[in-house]
């Protein structure tokens, strides 16, 4: 599975610099100089980076073969990727990455079926968009108290809703 690490922005500059909007919390490994990067669209890439910098809170890329403003703006909205075997697994027993819960069948703590989760939005707080079957997607918040089990190796995931979440 690919997994977005980033996003190229607008072009920075005259000489094919990229603003990139960083999609994941390790910046320095996933855009270190040399780097080879895989693009969704896949022709596009990959991207090699030959320099990086921070410059008022944006991370600037250079990128091999892309020489003028031109050519950096050609790749605006080009997805940067990673497989997701590259990701390490967090070594804390409740913290998981978006791409290990998307899949998972939800059922409530009574044994009942919910659906399945379809995404995960990350806004002031992580929120698990569940797909219902005909019904509109439900929203709950990925916290402790409403959803007590991860169980990743049985592909589901328990959630105790309060009244009128579902």
């Amino acid at each position: 599975m690919q997994l977005v690490v980033g996003r190229i922005g607008r072009p920075h500059g005259v000489r094919g610099e990229v603003t990139v909007e960083v999609r994941t919390d390790d910046p320095e490994l996933r855009f270190a100089v040399g780097a080879s990067l895989a693009t969704d669209p896949p022709g596009r890439g990959p991207l090699v980076i030959e320099s990086r910098r921070w410059h008022k809170g944006n991370l600037l890329l250079a990128l091999a073969g892309v020489a003028d403003r031109d050519a950096a703006d050609e790749l605006r909205g080009t997805m940067l990727v990673i497989d997701s075997a590259e990701v390490e697994p967090s070594d804390d027993p409740d913290e998981f990455h978006d791409h290990q819960l998307v899949g998972l069948t939800v059922v409530t703590t009574s044994g009942e079926r919910v659906g399945e989760v379809t995404d995960v939005l990350h806004h002031g707080q992580d929120l698990l968009v569940v797909a219902r079957g005909g019904q509109d997607d439900a929203l709950i918040p990925f916290v402790k108290a409403l959803v007590p089990e991860v169980d990743l190796d049985g592909g589901r995931l328990v959630v105790d809703p309060p009244e009128g979440l579902l």
